[in-house]
């Protein structure tokens, strides 16, 4: 499970474009509140804290405790506005985070035991068919990320989502099927040569097979 990061806040007294114009001049970047059957809120966040956490990686799978005046309110980010051209953030939306709340999170794929996996040690490679996973989990338990061990798959050995062990709580939104997650498969190369193989091989047994029947016409 992610660890909570705190966030230190101010309160907006004024908001619309000329207000958060005026916000991102003084340094700091605009935001709001929402959610939990409450009002929304406007407050504005230190832009270089914000870079700071968006350096870390994962923003929007991290829930935060964003503090007003003392006031602490647990909140997942749920859209991040950037500049179009600059990338710098220009406008968060968090989702205010009720006790017992239920949010659905595409959580990254991590894959391990590499190193062990005969069938990349043979010249596969792994395919992923999905880089991150669509669960809804816990709000108080989201995970940072959903691991996926490859250390016993062979050549043509895939890993479904019916393999992988799921944090208590988390449940994919995908229920009417047992989908596949990644595979190891032989390169373009490697299946080439193989392609090439077995047609040899057909051609070897049709030439032993008309040799056969070519004796077998010989007249005593």
């Amino acid at each position: 499970m992610a660890d909570v990061i705190t966030i230190e806040a101010q309160a907006r007294e004024r908001i619309g474009k000329g207000a958060s114009r005026a916000t991102r001049r003084a340094g700091f970047v605009p935001a709001v509140i929402y959610g939990d059957k409450k009002d929304p809120e406007s407050i504005q966040i230190k832009a270089n804290e914000l870079q700071r956490l968006l350096n870390r990686g994962g923003f929007m799978s991290h829930t935060y405790d964003v503090i007003v005046d003392g006031k602490k309110t647990t909140v997942l980010p749920r859209d991040l506005q950037l500049h179009p051209v600059t990338d710098v953030p220009m406008h968060i939306d968090f989702l205010r985070l009720g006790k017992g709340a239920t949010v659905t999170m595409a959580v990254p794929v991590h894959v391990v035991g590499e190193e062990e996996s005969q069938g990349l040690k043979r010249g596969g490679v792994i395919n992923n068919t999905r880089h991150d996973i669509e669960l809804n989990v816990p709000a108080d338990a989201i995970p940072e990320f959903i691991e996926v061990n490859v250390a016993e798959l062979d050549l043509g050995d895939a890993i479904k989502i019916s393999d992988i062990s799921l944090p208590d709580g988390a449940v994919p939104t995908i229920t009417d099927r047992d989908f596949t997650i990644l595979a190891i498969v032989a390169p373009s190369g490697l299946k080439s040569a193989q392609d090439a193989a077995g047609e040899g091989e057909e051609d070897e047994e049709a030439v032993e097979g008309e040799e056969a029947a070519e004796g077998g016409d010989t007249e005593e």
